[in-house]
Order: C-alpha cells, then sequence, then structure tokens
C-alpha cells in the first residue's frame, strides 16, 4: 500500500495538533489524549487476539503469526516512542509504510489480520492529507477483503460489509473530530480576542476618566477658587480706594490684595497642569491646527481670524473638545469632501466654526440618540458651551452641508 507523507498547511493543522491520535503527536486536550489511548488499546487488543486465536485453534502458520503480530506491535510502538514520527512528515510516512508492509504480511497468514484494518484507517486519515488519506482506507479496505477471501475462498456480503462500513465510520469520525476542532480553535481564538479588547478597553477608558477628571478638577478650581480669589482682590482694591492714604488699614488691605493675587496666581497654574494633553505643548490654535492635519477623511482646513488671544483653560479644553466632537461626526456620518475650521477672537467673545460640504440633515430630527459615539454629541457640545455661558447652534439641510457655530463670551479681567 502505497502512503503520501501529508505536509503541514493550514487546512490540515487541526488534524495534526489534535485530531484521532496517531503516534508521537503532541495532544493538546484532554480528549484527544483519551482518544489516542484507546487507539493504543484497540490496536494491542487485535493483535493479542489474532495471536491469540492461531495458538488457540493450533493453525498451521501459528507461530508465523505470533512473530508478525510481535513485530507488528513493535513497529508500531516505535513510532509511538520516537519523537521524530510526530515532528516530520517524512518520519511519519516512513512509519506508516513500515505498518502497512508488516499488516500486508500478517493478512498472508492469517485472516485474522483484516482486524487491522480499522485501528490504521484512523492513522492513514491522521498522517495523510484529507484526499489522500480516504484513498489510502479505500486501499486499506480493498487490502483487507482481499486477504479475507484468500482464506475464507467463499465470496460473502459480510466479507466486503465490513471493511467498507469500518472505513465508512472512520472517516465520519475523523472528519467531524476534525470539525469540531477547528471549530473549538475558532472560539478559543474569539475569546481571546474579546479578552485582549476587554482590557484595552478598560485601559481606554481608564485614561479617559483621568482625562475627564482633570479637566473638571481645572474647570471647578477655575469656576471656584479662581473666581473667588479674583472677586477678593477687586473688593480689596475698591476697599483700598476709599480709605485715606494714611490710614492704619491701608497696609493691611494691600498684604492682603497681594496675598490674593499670588493664590490666584497659584490657583492658575493648578489649571494650566491639569490641562488635556493637546494644549500641554502649545496654544488652542496649535491643537486645532493638528487636530486638522491629522484628521482622516475628508481635507480639513483650519484658519485664524482677528488677534489671537490666551484664553481660560476651560474655554480651550471646551473649544477643543467641541472641535473634536464636530469633526468625528464629519468624517463619520456627512460624508463630505472638504471641511474647515474657524477659530475667531473678538473683542468680547471667541468663536468656533466648524463647515463641511456633505450630506447634511434636518437639525429639529437630531436626537442624542444620533450622536458620534464618541460621548460628545450634539447634546453634550451644546451643554459644554452653554456651562460657559456661550451660544451653540447647528446649521444644516440635507444635501447643503454642516455648520456648527459656538460663541463664548471672553471672560473680564481684573485690572
Amino acid at each position: 500500500m502505497s502512503v503520501i507523507p501529508r505536509a503541514p498547511d493550514r487546512a490540515d493543522a487541526p488534524a495534526r495538533s489534535g485530531a484521532l491520535p496517531g503516534a508521537g503527536f503532541r495532544s493538546p486536550t484532554p480528549v484527544s489524549r483519551v482518544l489516542r489511548l484507546c487507539l493504543h488499546a484497540l490496536l494491542a487488543g487485535l493483535l493479542a487476539l489474532a495471536a491469540g486465536r492461531a495458538v488457540a485453534d493450533s493453525a498451521p502458520r501459528a507461530g508465523w503469526v505470533v512473530g508478525v503480530c510481535a513485530l507488528l506491535a513493535a513497529v508500531y510502538a516505535a513510532g509511538v516512542l520516537v519523537p521524530a514520527v510526530g515532528r516530520s512528515t517524512r518520519a511519519s510516512a516512513l512509519w506508516l509504510a513500515s505498518l502497512a508492509a508488516v499488516w500486508a504480511a500478517l493478512l498472508v497468514v492469517s485472516p485474522d489480520g483484516l482486524w487491522i484494518a480499522f485501528p490504521l484507517y484512523f492513522l492513514e486519515l491522521h498522517l495523510l492529507r484529507r484526499p489522500w488519506g480516504i484513498a489510502a482506507v479505500a486501499v486499506t479496505a480493498c487490502a483487507a477483503i482481499g486477504g479475507f477471501l484468500a482464506h475464507s475462498g467463499a465470496v460473502t456480503p459480510g466479507a466486503f460489509l465490513g471493511p467498507l462500513l469500518g472505513g465508512a465510520v472512520a472517516v465520519a469520525t475523523v472528519l467531524g473530530y476534525q470539525a469540531l476542532y477547528r471549530e473549538s480553535e475558532r472560539r478559543r481564538e474569539l475569546i481571546e480576542e474579546l479578552i485582549t479588547t476587554r482590557a484595552e478597553l478598560a485601559v481606554a477608558e481608564r485614561g479617559a476618566g483621568i482625562l475627564a477628571e482633570r479637566e473638571r478638577l481645572a474647570r471647578e478650581i477655575h469656576d471656584t477658587l479662581a473666581q473667588g480669589l479674583s472677586s477678593i482682590q477687586l473688593l480689596l482694591r475698591a476697599a483700598e480706594r476709599t480709605l485715606p492714604p494714611d490710614a492704619p488699614a491701608a497696609e493691611h488691605i494691600a498684604r492682603a490684595r497681594e496675598a490674593a493675587q499670588e493664590n490666584l496666581a497659584e490657583a492658575r497654574r493648578f489649571v494650566r497642569a491639569l490641562t488635556p494633553p493637546d494644549l500641554e505643548h502649545g496654544s488652542l490654535a496649535g491643537a486645532l491646527e493638528r487636530l486638522c492635519s491629522g484628521a482622516p477623511g475628508p481635507r480639513v482646513r483650519f484658519s485664524v481670524s482677528g488677534t489671537p488671544r490666551v484664553l481660560p483653560t476651560p474655554y480651550e479644553v471646551a473649544l477643543l473638545r467641541i472641535a473634536q466632537s464636530a469633526l468625528a461626526n464629519v468624517v463619520r456620518h456627512a460624508g463630505a469632501g472638504r471641511a474647515e475650521i474657524t477659530l475667531t477672537f473678538m473683542d468680547a467673545s471667541v468663536t468656533l466654526d466648524v463647515v463641511d460640504d456633505g450630506r447634511g440633515f434636518d437639525p429639529s430630527s437630531a436626537s442624542p440618540a444620533a450622536s458620534d459615539g464618541g460621548g460628545f454629541g450634539l447634546p453634550a457640545m451644546r451643554a459644554r458651551a452653554e456651562t460657559l455661558g456661550g451660544l451653540f447652534t447647528v446649521e444644516s439641510a440635507p444635501g447643503q452641508g454642516t455648520a456648527v457655530a459656538v460663541t463664548l463670551p471672553l471672560p473680564v479681567e481684573a485690572p
């Protein structure tokens, strides 16, 4: 019987790593280990049965039968124990060919040799590529039928049905196990991917939470401590103006005003230290320009109008986040070819405009569920602007693009 070694490939990888157990192959699961032990026990039992029957029946060639059975058991055991059989297709092919040759000799000396065909089916399906394995099973079945007919001399349906049905059962079992193994591997890979994705999401959520907390602290410090110290400084300056120059309290008021001014500067340093990473290494205009240059999809142009000025950190954070959210909507939903972000500085306000030439939509029908999925949809952008006393507007129509504008009033600086 000819054997063609099966080269390892992707389609046969499950079969060689954990399908029906052959010899020398590493079993990665308890099921495959049990199956391999069952195959070893089956072959050993069948060889013992053939040798025992020959001795018990005092067959003319009982000594030959016992010797060939022992040789077949030794060849099989060698393949099980030699590691090279599990690593090399050439070694596994040589081992399978040796088994086939010894089994053919057993068929010659004993009709009971046909029983060994059943474990050979599983080895052939495991060691050969699928088409060649099925062909080898068919050849083995024909050899078993021929050996039985040569010894019995009578043609009976059982002589054909036994080997053929055994071969069919072996093929169905191996193919079914390989299909289950591949499905199990796909599920395992999917579970590993889900675990990895969950870990990445946890890291991303933690980072987003840290950034959100930094923004919240910066806003709270600016809106409470900084504003309160600024108000104290203004009140002390007003009180200082109402006192005569030689008033005893003038010196204390001046010191209190200086302390308030120093603590106001310290509070503003805290706010700057809590600035988002996008604003740490430059101005708002620089952060917006980097945002436009790195945006995927449509071409985005950034421009500044008016005289740039330093804005309070909560203003810069709000404008940057609104720009990021609006641009994300353009990339994901607008289908635009061009977009433009404009930052305009005026005497009493600052305005951010995000305009695109995309498909547009009906603003009256927009809902929170239609946000961009990143947590900064239209309602969130509006809330950011209104928190700072600003105005948020959206102008759009189907087929006419979209314009998002936010205007924030600039705070009055203390003299």
